[in-house]
């Protein structure tokens, strides 16, 4: 059973925000945005324990509470262990100065070992109350860590949580399993080893109109080859692309700045939005099974339903690759 076989659609919802990633969001407003979602018809929910050390997955689990639970599927993450132990400050990336500032004051360790990994899809069942998850990633195993320090992290996970997951895989307890990173790298050297047998991964940032060379050339052939998939999260860049001021979860740079005005000046005299832009891109590609674009607003949720069904001229694109925008190599729609 590969992803595209799993996904009930290719749209689907990116819980970050709703673990008060950069903003404290009211109660009422996170869970009217999973409701959006739903009668939008998105039927795919990605979570993690670190998107506000569980706070995400507490406020999904309460929105979707009440829903036929066979009519939607769920991914969460392990890797990143929420405690009980509460902190006031974290240098984990979720504290005082992190993207989680306002999220939970629980003390979140990275932690990839086999018992940390059963440990953490418990705490995510008891979250999201719920019996079953269809798809874990294990989280970030690249991320934070300087120099080749992300490998040492990298062999604990290949040790711990990977043979975790491939048996509770073939056991039937979850329906698939990868990594869920924003680094290329990771992806490269778990796809170089015979064992464990991911079944796809999620890329977060990675391939994206802003940023998908690296992607494009050393992780999709192969993937689409062996018949993997990827899900495509962060379509829109932290926001940068459709009009926000962060790329990678920092204020974005003067050089992206000017790539994103390039985009849109060709976007708008073609009458195609941003969202729209960016959504289609990561789709062309055959190696995606989905996309997953964040959203913290309901009304985010029928902007990103509009673009999803947006018709996108095929004269935006060759205009993109004449302006060298796009990678030459890089798969876009090739009808209206």
């Amino acid at each position: 059973m590969t992803l595209k076989d799993i996904l009930p659609g290719r749209l689907g919802f990116g819980t970050a925000p709703l673990g008060n990633m950069f903003r404290a969001i009211p109660e009422e407003e996170a869970f009217e945005t999973v409701e959006a979602a739903w009668n939008d018809g998105i039927r795919y929910f990605d979570n993690a324990p670190f998107y506000g050390a569980g706070l995400a997955e507490i406020r999904m689990g309460e929105a979707l509470a009440n829903k036929p639970r066979d009519e939607y599927v769920i991914s969460t993450k392990v890797g990143r262990l929420v405690l009980d132990e509460i902190e006031d400050v974290s240098d984990s990336g979720f504290g005082e100065n992190g993207v989680f500032k306002y999220g939970r004051r629980n003390k979140v360790v990275n932690d990839y070992s086999a018992d940390a990994t059963m440990r953490s899809i418990e705490g995510s069942l008891e979250r999201l109350k719920t019996d079953r998850i269809e798809i874990v990633w294990v989280h970030d195993v690249a991320q934070d860590f300087h120099g080749d320090e992300w490998l040492g992290i990298f062999e604990s996970a290949r040790l711990g949580a990977f043979r975790v997951l491939d048996r509770l895989r073939d056991e039937g307890v979850i329906k698939a399993w990868g990594l869920g990173v924003n680094r290329v790298e990771p992806i490269e050297l778990l796809l170089g080893l015979k064992e464990p047998r991911p079944d796809g991964f999620l890329l977060a940032g990675r391939y994206s109109l802003l940023d998908h060379d690296r992607a494009l050339q050393r992780v999709m052939p192969v993937v689409a080859e062996r018949g993997l998939g990827i899900i495509v999260g962060g379509p829109y860049s932290s926001g940068a692309l459709v009009g926000g001021p962060n790329f990678e979860y920092s204020p974005a740079t003067p050089q992206i700045l000017d790539k994103v005005a390039k985009i849109r000046a060709i976007a708008d005299r073609h009458g195609v939005s941003m969202k729209a832009a960016g959504l289609h891109f990561a789709l062309a590609n055959p190696a995606v099974a989905g996309v997953i674009p964040g959203a913290s607003r309901p009304e985010r949720i029928a902007e990103d339903s509009a673009a999803y069904a947006e018709m996108v001229p095929v004269a935006f694109w060759r205009d993109l690759r004449h302006a060298g925008l796009v990678n030459p190599d890089a798969p876009v729609p090739e009808t209206n």
